[in-house]
């Protein structure tokens, strides 16, 4: 059987991004990641002034890799990134893109109100990634 990357970032929730510090040096983050398979996007919800919104700001390039739960199998993937948020009305387009993230990635929430308002007292963003490439190996 060949192993498919793509089908173990779909699977995944735990990854560590990889973006890139003004110095020149990868920064590492743990992040819990959403792979939309068919359309190619990775989305990340993440707060506003953290390492690595900041650094995705400056350089809006960045890889993500996850690896299978008994750690004989990974796979990366790498692209431009595009951020959006963070939103000052619960209700605005900001977030209603963490909305819709929200439900691609684990289905309804138990208070949308108490949801929106989070979004926007946590100043989240949301990450989208357009998947460029992904290559990955299962070792065992």
């Amino acid at each position: 059987m060949t192993f498919d990357p793509r089908a173990l970032l779909a699977e995944s929730r735990l990854g560590v991004l990889a973006t890139i510090k003004a110095s020149g040096v990868p920064q590492l983050s743990p992040v819990t990641p959403y792979y939309d398979r068919a359309a190619e996007r990775i989305y990340v919800s993440m707060t506003e002034g953290r390492a690595k919104t900041a650094n995705l700001r400056r350089d809006p390039r960045a890889a993500l890799e996850v690896t299978s739960a008994d750690g004989w199998a990974w796979a990366t993937a790498e692209g431009p990134v595009t951020l959006t948020g963070p939103g000052a009305d619960p209700h605005g387009p900001e977030v209603e893109a963490l909305v819709d993230y929200y439900r691609a990635a684990a289905g309804e929430h138990p208070d949308w109100d108490e949801y929106r308002s989070v979004m926007v007292s946590d100043r989240r963003v949301l990450m989208v990634m357009t998947v460029e490439k992904v290559y990955g190996e299962k070792i065992r």
